[in-house]
């Protein structure tokens, strides 16, 4: 899973235009001229808005490597969450959509034309989020600005601790300017959710009290919290002296404890009438906001009803592929659900829940990181050229993290790419389900499409920083498919197995997603498909469902965008018979940069009408 800090700049929302762009394949990426020829203009237009965007959200700058120079004041800021910074948004999409519609795109190069209608195609998509005025953004658009998975009380600690850099005494001012404006951010999402709460979106129950717990476990004393002992050891070991862990704690007292105590009362008093409901369509405005955010995530203009088949078909096909392999391994009495839940229980697939026992699986996670890169020259034309590892979520928010998760390296290399597995609960990743995630979140998922977008300097900033669910899941799904192709699982017939079974999941995620939010589903009635149909731990179930009650439309993109992915691959075989080079399409489908599906459906077609 893309991480949702990762696309805080331009990540795409809405319903792409019917009629398709005149544009033609973009100059080939990796060329320090590509950008030679492009219309002045429309990149000054470009970076403009990325600047303004930037401005807007600060932490993207530091996520970037970018809060330095010119930009350096952005160091010390956070997201305006206020009434007057949401307005403030929704006005600078307006403007942006203004500007780029008084150039004629008819007037662009085929690269210029490309570059615009991607960049509209955002604009418009925030606009038909951002019309709503409510909620907040987790891995997709989501209808709670406070939830286990969205709002500053649970992403900024990770922020300040793992992305806002320390190595002078400026850095660590700038992180306890931020851990002020922390405490300003909590009180306007508080703010927000009585705003919310009075247009009747409330979260369900269940998502209350897990949000309520992982506030209680981030409630702790200046002395233990992760925003205070991060600087204190960091500014220490850098030499800057010990008064910054005091001053860090003072901040915390004053502004941060207080905020966090008021948003929990306001949590407890929405718990006191939230409703056990899963899904949107019960509430005011839901089933509309759920159109907008699936369109938003999936970059398809697929309706409910047709995602909901497209899982249910795709289910059937992996499902009889599982079963020929399963009964191979002499598991052959059950449904695939109940065989692959008793793999699961094979002691010697599992690591022991001991932080031990996680770093052994850490280890693993990385041994096999390691062993794919050694492959990907054979099929790839460019690699990126940053460093990856993996490591595990922090304990103070795994309890309603995601169950594996992907951050992008900085602009300049001076951070990895980090992949992240949550090992609440080691029997949740038993081993023959961890290589398979590796190598959709890290090598050759995420990590190698997203570095490649970063280095490419044939893409204007804004386009190597924005990011697409569709686009980015579909590639990372293609990814693991293409590890098996590679022969990663020649010697590990049950890592094989846990590469399908993850295909079954997302092809069950279709159908999920779209069974609580239209279908009306109930939490439990969504936990069990799961477990039924694909033999999911109930934790890890449970905490999947949970996030697509947060976070709706997220979870339909990935096996959406792997059908976009595998459907050209396959036309462009057909058309091509023996011509065909895997590195060739690879750099077809990854050298235009991140798209919205529709949009890469088109860009494939004239790759493959261009060279046949």
């Amino acid at each position: 899973m893309l991480d949702r800090r990762a696309f805080l700049l331009s990540s795409a929302a809405g319903v792409a235009c019917a009629a398709g762009p005149a544009w033609a394949f973009a100059a080939a990426p990796g060329d320090t001229t590509a950008m030679a020829g492009r219309s002045p203009k429309l990149a000054a237009l470009f970076d403009a808005f990325f600047q303004e965007g930037l401005q807007l959200h600060p932490e993207g700058a530091t996520q970037l490597g970018l809060d330095k120079g010119a930009n350096a004041a952005l160091r010390s800021r956070l997201s305006d969450a206020s009434d007057a910074g949401r307005a403030a948004a929704r006005a600078q999409t307006a403007d942006q959509l203004a500007r780029l519609k008084a150039i004629d795109p008819a007037t662009l190069s085929a690269a210029d034309r490309l570059d615009y209608d991607v960049v509209l195609y955002t604009r418009q998509s925030s606009a038909a989020v951002e019309a709503f005025d409510l909620g907040g953004s987790g891995y997709g658009p989501s209808p709670y600005i406070v939830s286990q998975n969205t709002g500053a009380y649970q992403s900024v600690p990770d922020f300040l601790d793992t992305k806002h850099r320390i190595e002078t005494a400026a850095d660590a001012d700038a992180y306890l300017a931020r851990l002020t404006a922390f405490g300003g951010q909590l009180d306007a999402e508080t703010d927000r959710m009585r705003h919310d709460a009075g247009l009747g979106m409330v979260p369900p129950d269940f998502i209350l009290d897990l949000t309520l717990a992982q506030m209680d476990k981030l409630r702790a004393p200046a002395d233990q919290a992760l925003v205070v002992t991060s600087i204190a050891k960091r500014a220490a070991a850098k030499g800057l002296g010990a008064h910054y862990g005091a001053d860090a704690a003072k901040i915390y007292d004053a502004h941060v404890l207080p905020a966090l105590d008021r948003q929990i009362a306001a949590a407890h008093a929405l718990r006191a009438k939230a409703s056990h409901d899963a899904g949107l369509s019960t509430r005011p405005q839901g089933a509309a906001f759920y159109e907008v955010a699936l369109h938003n995530t999936t970059t398809t203009k697929l309706s409910p009803a047709e995602v909901h088949r497209f899982g249910l078909d795709q289910a059937k096909m992996i499902s009889a592929r599982l079963d020929g392999l399963l009964k191979a391994q002499g598991f052959s009495s059950g449904t695939i659900g109940q065989r692959m839940a008793a793999l699961y229980k094979d002691p010697r697939q599992l690591y022991p829940n001991t932080d031990a026992g996680k770093a052994q699986a850490i280890g693993y996670c990385n041994a096999r990181l390691a062993a794919i890169r050694t492959k990907l020259p054979g099929y790839f034309k460019r690699l990126p050229p940053y460093q990856f590892e993996v490591r595990r979520v922090p304990v103070q928010t795994e309890a309603g993290a995601a169950s594996a998760f992907s951050q992008g390296p900085a602009l300049d290399g001076s951070r990895p790419g980090l992949v992240y597995f949550n090992l609440h609960d080691s029997a949740e990743w038993p081993r023959f389900c961890l290589a398979t995630t590796v190598f959709h979140e890290g090598l050759p998922g995420h990590q190698l499409e997203g570095g490649l977008a970063l280095s490419n300097t044939g893409l204007p900033i804004i386009r190597k920083t924005g990011g697409f669910s569709g686009y980015g899941e579909g590639w990372a799904l293609y990814a693991e498919q293409l590890a098996d192709e590679m022969g990663m699982y020649d010697d590990d017939p049950l890592g094989r197995l846990g590469y399908l079974k993850f295909q079954l999941f997302r092809a069950n995620r279709c159908v999920v997603d779209t069974g609580i939010h239209n279908l009306g589903w109930s939490r439990e009635k969504a936990v069990a498909y799961f477990i039924e149909q694909d033999g999911e731990a109930p934790g890890f179930a449970a905490r999947e469902v949970e996030r697509y009650c947060s976070t709706p439309g997220q979870a339909c993109s990935y096996k959406l965008g792997h059908s976009v992915f595998t459907g050209l691959r396959d036309k462009a075989k057909a058309k091509m018979g023996a011509n065909f080079r895997i590195q060739d399409f690879h750099e077809a489908v990854l050298g235009s940069g991140r798209v919205p599906l529709d949009i890469l459906q088109q860009v494939g077609d004239r790759w493959i009408a261009a060279t046949t």
